[in-house]
């Protein structure tokens, strides 16, 4: 049922967010914490959804990594966009609950995203409760819980959303839960207690001075 079973029996990992480097040199950005890190995100923003414009598949395609390119599509149209992303090797692709409401056409994109090659996950904006997407719990592979609202960099941690991350790991132990929105070594921890198990951190990780140890420090409890 769940594709990375494997991964929740092993360890944490720690996804680096490209919303918070350095746009004028996203490569370098890139291999400056490709050692360290597990996944690496991009978060696609379309203006609408959320109010800030990020990147598309023709930015991305040009990132050159050995890391799992997960894609987190924060856009009104999912399913118009999944196929761009499908076709520049996307291995993961998440769209949001609150854009796609009906439980029907959930399972179609989730299946369109797994026969393009990757795998498919839901996010939920911190306000969204867990009971939303009660229908699809038991079919995606990954579980985005928002620990902040989409579309800023930098903000808050929303201690709240704990208590989503443990309902959901209750119900579903080998649920891969990943957690994105000011993941610091201060709240991964806390995460990590609660049942995350693939930590989303950008301004942590791209302003430090070490973003090895910034890495580092996520992954201890």
């Amino acid at each position: 049922m769940f594709r990375y079973h494997a991964y929740v029996q092993s360890k944490v990992l720690i996804t680096p967010s490209l919303l918070s480097a350095d746009f004028s040199r996203l490569q370098s950005e890139v291999q400056s914490v490709e050692p360290y890190a597990d996944w690496l995100q991009a978060d696609v923003m379309d203006g609408h959804f959320v109010p800030n414009l990020s990147f598309g598949a023709p930015v991305i395609a040009w990132i050159k990594s050995k890391l799992p390119l997960d894609i987190h599509l924060m856009v009104t149209n999912p399913a118009d966009r999944i196929d761009e992303f499908l076709e520049i090797g996307a291995n993961h692709i998440t769209f949001h609950a609150e854009v796609v409401e009906q439980t029907k056409e959930r399972k179609k994109l989730i299946e369109r995203i797994r026969d393009g090659g990757a795998t498919a996950g839901i996010a939920l904006n911190p306000d969204t409760p867990i009971a939303s997407v009660n229908d699809v719990l038991g079919n995606i592979d990954l579980l985005l819980i928002m620990s902040v609202n989409p579309g800023f960099g930098g903000q808050e941690f929303i201690e709240d959303v704990l208590i989503k991350v443990r309902g959901a790991r209750k119900k579903y132990p080998n649920l891969m839960i990943q957690m994105d929105g000011g993941i610091d070594n201060r709240t991964a921890p806390e995460c990590i207690e609660a049942g995350v198990n693939n930590l989303v951190s950008g301004s942590y990780i791209f302003r430090a001075a070490d973003r090895a140890a910034a890495i580092a420090s996520l992954r201890r409890q």
